[in-house]
Formats: C-alpha cells, sequence, structure tokens
C-alpha cells in the first residue's frame, strides 16, 4: 500500500514540472495567438486575394477537345432499279421474231423483236432506186450545164429531184427500222407480254426491262435532316434480309413532297451479280460530311439572353463566357455541338450560377461528375 502511494506521488510530481516547463516557454499565452501572429504578417494584397477569393463561384469544368463527327439520319426505304422501261411496239405488223424471255439478262442494243414488213422492205428498195436514177439524170445535167447546151432552170430541177430522192429513201429506211425493238440499255427482263406470230398495234406493250446494276435504295427525309446531306455523302444500308452494304447517296431533292414535306434521297449500291432485287425493304444510315465537334451532358446546355443555344465557357484568365454552338447530333453519348474553340475549357456543374464576365474558381470535372450529370 505504500509503495503504490509512493508512485502516484511521484508521477503528480512529474507532471508538475512538465506543466512549470511548458508555462516558461510561453505558448500558452491566449488562444489563437499563433493564427493572430500569422494574420499580422499578412500583406493588403494577400489579404484582398484571400477576400476575393472567398466570393468567387466555383465551378467544374472539362477541356474543349473537337473531334470530326459525321452526323447520322436513320431512315427507312426500299430498293428500286436503276432504270426502268416499257418496251412498246413502233409498228403495226405480226411478230416475226421474238429474241427474249422473262428473267433472261439483254445487252444494250440487242434485238428484242421484228416485226413483218415486206410492203416496208419493197418501199426501201424503190426509193434506192429512185436515187441512182435522179443522181444519174443530174449528172448528165451538170455536164450539159457546163457545155452550155441545157438551162439552168433545168439543172436546178434535176437537183431538186435528187434531194427529193434522198428524202424518200431517209422515210422509207425509218419506216422499215421502226419494225425491229431493240434495248435501250442492258438489263433483266423482268416480264415479255406477247408472242411470236401475233399481231401488235403500233404502242403495244412488249416487255419490261429492268437495270439492277447499280441497284438504287429510295427513302424520304425530313426538312430537318435534309440540309445535312449532299450528294457524294456515305450511307450505311442494311436490308430486311440482314446484309449490310456500302452505298453513296446519289440524289437529294430540292423540293419537298406536297403531302408528306419530306426530300426523296436515293443511294446507290453495287449489284453485279443482280443478287438484290427490287422493292425489297431496307433501313438507311446516312451520315453528314464530318464536322469538328464536341460531345457534352445534355443538361449543360443554356440560352443567352437573346435565347441562342450554348454553353457557358471559362477561358485562360477563369473568366466565363457565353459561347454559342450548333446542334449536329444528338447521341447516346451526349448531345454534338459545333462552334466550340479549343482553348476554352466547358463548365459542366454551376454554368446557370455564373453569368457573362465574372471570374470564377475552376475545378477540373472528374469522370465521374460527368457520368452523373450525362444521366
Amino acid at each position: 500500500m505504500l509503495r503504490k502511494f509512493r508512485a502516484h506521488r511521484l508521477f503528480a510530481f512529474l507532471v508538475l514540472i512538465a506543466a512549470g516547463l511548458w508555462i516558461g516557454t510561453g505558448q500558452f499565452s491566449y488562444v489563437g495567438s499563433e493564427e493572430s501572429k500569422a494574420a499580422a504578417r499578412e500583406t493588403p494584397a494577400d489579404k484582398a486575394a484571400k477576400s476575393e477569393a472567398s466570393t468567387l463561384r466555383t465551378v467544374a469544368v472539362i477541356n474543349a477537345d473537337p473531334k470530326p463527327h459525321a452526323r447520322e439520319i436513320r431512315v427507312s426505304g426500299a430498293t428500286q432499279p436503276d432504270k426502268q422501261a416499257v418496251l412498246a411496239a413502233r409498228a403495226s405488223g405480226v411478230i416475226t421474231k421474238l429474241e427474249i424471255e422473262k428473267g433472261q439478262n439483254i445487252k444494250a442494243g440487242a434485238l428484242v423483236m421484228e416485226l413483218e414488213g415486206p410492203d416496208v422492205t419493197a418501199a426501201v428498195t424503190n426509193a434506192q432506186s429512185r436515187l441512182a436514177q435522179a443522181k444519174r439524170t443530174a449528172s448528165v445535167t451538170e455536164k450539159l450545164y457546163a457545155s452550155g447546151n441545157t438551162s439552168e432552170s433545168k439543172l436546178i430541177n434535176d437537183r431538186t429531184a435528187v434531194a427529193a430522192a434522198e428524202a424518200g429513201l431517209s422515210q422509207a429506211i425509218a419506216a422499215a427500222d421502226r419494225l425491229k425493238l431493240s434495248a435501250p440499255f442492258g438489263g433483266f427482263v423482268d416480264s415479255v407480254n406477247v408472242q411470236k406470230g401475233e399481231w401488235l398495234q403500233a404502242g403495244t406493250p412488249v416487255a419490261t426491262i429492268l437495270s439492277l446494276d447499280p441497284i438504287v435504295v429510295h427513302a424520304e427525309v425530313s426538312e430537318l435532316d435534309i440540309g445535312f446531306l449532299k450528294v457524294g455523302n456515305k450511307a450505311e444500308v442494311r436490308l430486311v434480309s440482314g446484309q449490310k452494304l456500302q452505298g453513296t447517296v446519289r440524289f437529294v431533292a430540292k423540293e419537298a413532297s406536297q403531302k408528306t414535306r419530306t426530300f426523296p434521297v436515293e443511294v446507290a449500291l453495287s449489284n453485279g451479280e443482280r443478287a438484290i432485287p427490287a422493292g425489297m425493304t431496307a433501313e438507311l444510315s446516312l451520315y453528314a460530311a464530318p464536322v469538328m465537334s464536341v460531345i457534352v451532358p445534355r443538361s449543360i446546355i443554356t440560352l443567352s439572353d437573346a435565347g441562342d443555344l450554348g454553353l457557358r465557357v471559362v477561358d485562360k484568365n477563369n473568366i466565363a463566357h457565353f459561347q454559342a454552338v450548333e446542334l449536329i447530333d444528338d447521341t447516346p453519348a451526349g448531345l454534338v455541338l459545333a462552334g466550340v474553340p479549343k482553348d476554352v475549357r466547358i463548365v459542366v456543374s454551376g454554368q446557370d450560377l455564373v453569368k457573362d464576365g465574372d471570374k470564377v474558381l475552376v475545378k477540373e470535372a472528374n469522370s465521374g461528375l460527368i457520368g452523373e450529370i450525362s444521366q
């Protein structure tokens, strides 16, 4: 018991000595003395900077990094032949030759059909004879006129006879040519409506020819998207069968449909083996020309006092400004905007608390914050 009591007294004595030494240093003179000394050492400039910092708004930013982006426009369409022609009889008569069959591929200029016409053939022969006779007569008259043995009027009449004979021969040849029907372009014979030996009247449909290479996908684009498309733009076509093909925009209409207010667009696809038929449903992804743009969360879009769409940005001096932009595309990752300079930072948090010309405190936004904003 005595030993325990002496230990307590010894401990108390040591605490008393330590307290005395601390008091001797003067460090406990008053609470907050160090802070007061530090404040006393601050210069007026330091105090002004500290005061200004306490009043500035803090905003989170991301660096603008414009990259090329091609706007994607998705529409539905259907395949169509590049060219389609319904061939009709050019004269009346009986079919003596029918050189095509349904489902056949033919070349441009190939004979499709020929009609019987012995009277027309005879007319060509007679016209050729009349022309030969007129030329012989005119030749003799030329010699006689040169020697002074005939009149000028005789020479003129014979020359006129030659011209009339030439015109008659041309008409006879044209009539004979109308007995034949040729393919205006190479393609696929989709239908044949006549039979050999059948009598036809001029104008009767004979056959339908389709040109399927290239195959054309026809679609309608809204008036909001038509301004982004030009002839030559790339396109991706997904057929109802699941096949995906690359094509090129070959036609963009300049006048909208009066009923739908949409603009016809055509995309050409290579179809050398004619494997893609006409009339097949297709889904088109049309790509506009790439433009330099940035992708930002939808929630950070703001409006100027004039109602212009834009962003709040911060320059290198940490001054906030309104930056007008152009909406290029809307993607799952965010809005695609053009018109943002590369040397600015985009405010993604706190943009509604500052205005043009305000100086701000800048904090770099992390990927987690951007993800939350995008949602």
